[in-house]
């Protein structure tokens, strides 16, 4: 894999420092990466284009040429050491309009891969005649061929074949990897429900921009969204109302039934199916169930898990209500536990997601049953008792190897031991100076479903509050109080999308893009790299890579919008 580089030892100064200052020249690529400079010539895809991978590779290679098979028409699924596309290259042939993806060090035959990229980190060097890509992960593969798809012309996110393009790349190199290791985005499907094919073309987009965590909200008081065998009413009762509700028109949606229900759910083999497209874009799914409040959906199918029996409806507008399990009842841990032991079978990940915000206590105050399990564990108040359900169910959770992770109030009443916080209302400075992870997702600063501009009459209908694009690109995840020492606590940035004025995909993706593009190179770019004015400009391409994507986006690239 030798390549003859004339002028690389001159690229040594220009890769030292981070990229800083906008260069109109260079290439228009979101999130920005780390170090980038430009190199003489252009690298031209043809029909024989080959891609050649080390089997680490494997699922990037493919994914490329999938990807370029769509919207440029060439066949070039030539691939060598691929395993299930065995090719031989002779061993006399020489690399010609190849891309080779390896984890060896370029020129060389020995695996001599540079452990500093990290898991998602990669290099990309772009010549006249090859291109390669370096990393020592499949996910820094995966960013890799990401980067290389935002060199060429917008029009090859299409998933149909685009003629009279000229599918060339400026010849390029970029090290590069991420700021954050958790760059998610929350997408709640509870109050609206969206397809699993809908739910796919967000994943792809959220590829695009290198996020890596999709934070699935599948259960909430307005409905349950993931089935589980063992408890059928779950989604029988729980995934549906009478109408969209939230005072908007019912056709605004298409989420209903043959019964004319509005609603649905996620079969396990649908789930199954998400997870995997994730795990191929090198997105993790964190999907979150909620305890013990928000729960009127399960006890409107189960009510002998309550506190009062119900009755429970789902027909329900915004708000928080008193739809919350009895602690005091240990068949209501058997029936979390059980709902949590069918979660842990379909979602590989690390994490899983209790929600444990928002909890009314008003039922435990009159519930004899959750008065005793005050008095027998010594609590002095409902806070107490509730942090005693989370650190039950923590128990539990890491018995199964996962961590439990839920929003800012589970620090009320005492942290559970390993837990991670989602700082959405604070706790992020006290929980990561415990030694807690933290993923940061304030209300002023991650809330998508605010408004884009304090002219609410010229946009959709929001929840309320204002959160303009410039705001989000300005964000800073790390806590200018926190002690440096604890600075590595802060896992990442996530955006949140709570969908009670969303009742389509459309519309969700109007109030992601472009704050969406925003977040991703908070958590992807070095702090000091962020310059809004070169932010813009690349922006205005990224706009048509969305566009080829099919994303609806918001076309305003103004600070306060």
């Amino acid at each position: 894999m030798k390549t003859t580089r004339p002028i690389a030892g001159i690229l040594l100064a220009l890769l030292t420092a981070t990229v800083r200052a906008a260069d109109t020249n260079l290439p228009a690529l979101v999130p920005l990466p780390q170090k980038m400079a430009l190199l003489p010539g252009r690298f031209q895809f043809q029909q024989s284009t080959e891609i050649e991978m080390d089997p680490m590779a494997a699922s990037a290679g493919r994914y490329l040429s999938d990807q370029l098979r769509k919207s440029t028409g060439f066949r070039n699924g030539r691939f060598v050491n691929d395993p299930e596309h065995p090719r031989v290259r002779s061993a006399n042939a020489t690399p010609h309009n190849s891309i080779f993806l390896t984890t060896n060090a370029f020129g060389s035959q020995t695996n001599q891969a540079v452990s500093d990229l990290g898991a998602e980190g990669y290099e990309l060097e772009v010549w006249p005649n090859v291109v390669h890509i370096r990393a020592s992960a499949p996910g820094g593969f995966f960013y890799g061929v990401q980067t290389l798809l935002q060199l060429l012309p917008p029009d090859v996110f299409s998933p149909t074949v685009v003629s009279n393009v000229s599918w060339s790349i400026p010849c390029v190199k970029i090290e590069d990897q991420p700021r954050f290791k958790w760059r998610g985005w929350m997408l709640d499907v509870s109050r609206h429900f969206f397809t699993k094919p809908e739910v796919e073309q967000m994943l792809d987009a959220m590829a695009m921009q290198k996020l890596n965590v999709f934070h699935w909200h599948l259960t909430d008081d307005q409905a349950w969204r993931i089935e589980i065998k063992k408890y059928p009413r779950l989604t029988e009762i729980g995934a549906w109302r009478k109408e969209s509700g939230f005072n908007l028109d019912p056709k605004a949606s298409t989420a209903y039934g043959k019964d004319g229900r509005y609603g649905g759910f996620y079969t396990q083999n649908d789930i199954r199916e998400v997870v995997k497209y994730a795990a191929d874009r090198n997105i993790t799914i964190v999907p979150e169930i909620e305890t013990p409040g928000h729960a009127t959906a399960a006890l409107m199918a189960y009510p002998q898990y309550s506190c009062t029996g119900g009755p429970f409806t789902t027909d329900l507008p915004g708000g928080v209500f008193n739809g919350i399990y009895c602690v005091g009842n240990d068949a209501s841990f058997t029936f979390v536990e059980d709902i949590l032991s069918e979660v842990f079978a379909l979602f590989p990940g690390k994490y899983i997601h209790i929600g444990g915000d928002e909890v009314t206590t008003n039922n435990w105050h009159d519930c004899p049953k959750c008065q005793a399990r005050m008095k027998k564990e010594g609590l002095k108040n409902d806070v107490e008792l509730e942090s005693y359900f989370v650190r039950r169910l923590e128990k539990f959770i890491n018995a199964h190897g996962k961590t439990l992770i839920g929003w800012s109030e589970i620090r009320d009443g005492g942290l559970a031991q390993n837990a991670v916080v989602m700082d959405w209302v604070g706790g992020a400075v006290e929980a990561a100076s415990a030694g807690h992870d933290v993923v940061m997702s304030p209300l002023e600063e991650c809330y998508l479903d605010h408004y884009q501009s304090k002219d609410t009459n010229a946009e959709p209908y929001a929840i309320g509050g204002y959160l303009p694009l410039g705001n989000i690109y300005a964000y800073e995840p790390v806590p200018a109080n926190l002690p440096p020492q604890f600075a590595q606590h802060i896992l990442g940035a996530q955006g949140n999308e709570w969908t009670e004025y969303m009742p389509n995909l459309k519309h969700v993706q109007y109030m992601a893009y472009p704050r969406l593009c925003a977040l991703a190179e908070v958590d992807w770019s070095p702090k000091d790299s962020r310059d809004w004015d070169d932010f813009v400009r690349r922006m205005a391409v990224h706009f048509e890579r969305l566009r080829s994507r099919g994303i609806n986006f918001r076309n305003n690239l103004t600070k306060g919008g």
